[in-house]
């Protein structure tokens, strides 16, 4: 089954609008063994977001911040947590898999563009990428699972990289992806689909 845990072996966001929504949860436990491929999806009694794509199991004083485009489309959602911003992305990716290391090898030399001081670290998952810039530390992890690559990324202030890579951990074990069976070429963001009363709140939000 997928999603098992495995052995050690430019995060520039362009907003055009960012709303925020307040979360109500119970203080949720995260499964320890994901993420999941919605086929083999636990039923193991925890509460998750469903945004689409991704069902996000959302930590305990989370605050859900939501970015679309000039066109009103959602292009991410970003959880805001009192060690810092955690944002969980799905993506078409090919059978064969392997597609973070592409990525990853893109996204180090784009970091380096912008002057970061990177590091690569050997995770749960496989390799791991931190960076540092501008006393903000971000760290990225991938993972490839049938037919769908999961990013997270973690950023807050250095003093609390330990804290806000732990809660990203938590979030990937605990997340489910929603693939689909549509053909989509390979890196095509999977759609995010709020619910409706986030939808509405939001509307309102940008009414008002």
């Amino acid at each position: 089954m997928f999603g098992r845990r495995r052995k050690r072996g430019r995060h520039a966001t362009n907003r055009e609008t960012a709303l925020d929504v307040e979360l109500d949860d119970d203080g949720l436990d995260v499964a320890d063994d994901g993420p999941y491929d919605e086929a083999d999806a636990p039923n193991d009694g925890v509460t998750r977001l469903e945004l689409g794509s991704v069902r996000l199991p959302v930590p305990d004083g989370a605050q859900l911040q939501v970015e679309m485009d000039p066109a009103g489309a959602v292009r991410a959602v970003h959880l805001l947590t009192p060690v810092g911003q955690l944002t969980v992305s799905a993506f078409a990716a090919p059978r064969t898999g392997g597609l973070w290391k592409e990525v990853g090898a893109e996204l180090i030399a784009q970091l380096k563009e912008d002057g970061a001081r990177i590091n690569r670290e050997n995770g749960d998952w496989g390799e791991e990428i931190t960076a540092r810039n501008s006393g903000v530390h971000l760290r990225f992890v991938g993972v490839d699972g049938p037919r769908w690559l999961l990013r997270g990324v973690a950023a807050g202030p250095e003093e609390h990289a330990p804290a806000i890579a732990a809660a990203l951990y938590d979030l990937l074990r605990g997340t489910v992806v929603v693939r689909g069976t549509q053909p989509m070429p390979v890196r095509t963001p999977l759609p995010i689909e709020l619910p409706e009363a986030i939808a509405k709140h939001i509307a309102a939000q940008a009414g008002g």
